[in-house]
């Protein structure tokens, strides 16, 4: 594995800001839009706050989720709503938004839209991962209802993913499109999913979904 150790989380955040946005660049300058994929949750964030004060061309970039709750973009679990709050804002305003949700009571409901909308824009140019202590990136969960066809290299684009404890579906890119983005980097902080991520260097996709995407990510890490 490739890992970049950081001496502290805000230098972390601020330098991988400026690698995502350098990786964009450079794909701009040889195609008219680049893809930027993004995950929720709260630790990405300060990457956000930075790369969306980076001048780039964001017209020209759509950026997606990488995976989603089965929520309303209104509400506070939404990684939509986290993208419009914490990136899509001053210089970032620009870029396109491709949601990964509809007004519906099953994301089985409107899946065939949502996959059309994805296809559009795949390739991904640039990909921003994460992982939990469980091993799970974007909503690839150990034990979850569908994971076996979602790591599968012939999966569909988009697959809805039940979760183990989790209080509503989702739905995620699968693993051979986050695999295919030209670049795919890894934020994790702290020893216990340093600890979890060299774990799953050594397990199958199943037990460690993360280990599908690793080869040739670049990881990047703070305690």
């Amino acid at each position: 594995m490739n890992i970049v150790e950081y001496p502290d989380r805000e230098i972390l955040m601020i330098d991988l800001a400026d690698k995502l946005a350098s990786d964009l660049g450079q794909c701009l300058v040889n195609h008219d839009r680049a893809t930027l994929a993004l995950p929720g949750g709260t630790t990405p964030g300060p990457v956000f706050d930075t790369l969306c004060g980076i001048d780039l061309h964001w017209s020209r970039i759509r950026v997606i989720p990488t995976d989603e709750r089965w929520v309303p973009d209104s509400s506070d679990r939404s990684n939509a709503r986290l993208l419009r709050q914490r990136l899509l804002r001053e210089k970032a305003a620009a870029a396109q938004l491709v949601p990964l949700y509809r007004a519906a009571d099953r994301p089985e409901d409107v899946l065939d839209a949502l996959s059309g909308a994805v296809a559009d824009v795949l390739p991904i140019d640039v990909a921003l991962l994460g992982m939990g202590a469980d091993m799970h990136t974007a909503s690839l969960f150990p034990g979850a209802e569908g994971l076996d066809r979602a790591l599968a290299d012939h999966a569909p684009v988009l697959m809805p993913i039940r979760a183990p404890g989790a209080p509503e579906p989702r739905v995620t890119l699968t693993a051979p499109v986050l695999r295919a983005a030209t670049t795919v980097h890894i934020l994790i902080t702290g020893a216990e999913k340093r600890a979890a991520l060299e774990r799953a260097h050594g397990l199958p996709a199943i037990e460690a979904p993360v280990a599908a995407v690793l080869g040739g990510a670049t990881i990047h890490w703070a305690e």
